[in-house]
């Protein structure tokens, strides 16, 4: 998996200098059968459209990590979505029940990972996690790893796999 991946021009290689949280992601991306390939911004990833200009990819490749919280039990619900789409939460809701905004403590708590740097797995609590259904018609994906300026690559099907999640409609469609 991914054993034919090289860094994009310009972006350092793996190094041991990654940020503790970065380190622990390429332990559990390599766990997974991954090749745990971590690479790191020059500027921050926290938004998906830097993170795509860091990265000279499109912003759809960019699967960012949204956390809600499940209103009735305080559970975490973990959207990845495409870069270029906006969650629908009635969408979100009619599938995990009503949710409501992640607030920082929420997220550190249930992920044990920043605003900015929420990885797609390896959570401290585990989240009812939901695919954004638009990342499968894509070749390569970018996720966070631990870091808002740390990422790896991956397919749309290693995604699937790592998170044990299935895809599902979670984009905002506006009507024209």
């Amino acid at each position: 998996m991914n054993s034919s991946f090289s860094a994009p021009v310009g972006l350092p290689e793996l190094s041991s200098a990654l940020p503790d949280a970065a380190q622990r992601v390429v332990r559990l991306l390599r766990e997974r059968g991954h090749s745990g390939h971590v690479v790191m911004l020059a500027e921050t990833g926290k938004t998906s459209a830097e993170a795509a200009a860091g990265l000279g990819c499109e912003v759809a490749q960019i699967a960012k990590s949204i956390l809600f919280r499940r209103l009735d039990d305080d559970a975490p619900v973990l959207v990845v979505a495409s870069g270029a789409n906006r969650v629908d939460e009635r969408k979100v809701a009619a599938q995990v029940g009503a949710i409501g905004r992640a607030d920082a403590k929420f997220v550190r708590e249930k992920t044990g990972y920043a605003i900015g740097g929420v990885c797609p797995i390896g959570h401290a609590v585990e989240p009812l996690t939901l695919i954004d259904a638009d990342l499968l018609a894509l070749d390569s994906l970018w996720a966070a790893a631990g870091h808002p300026h740390a990422v790896f690559n991956l397919s749309p099907d290693e995604l699937l796999m790592l998170t044990g999640a299935a895809a599902s409609d979670v984009a905002l469609r506006e009507l024209a």
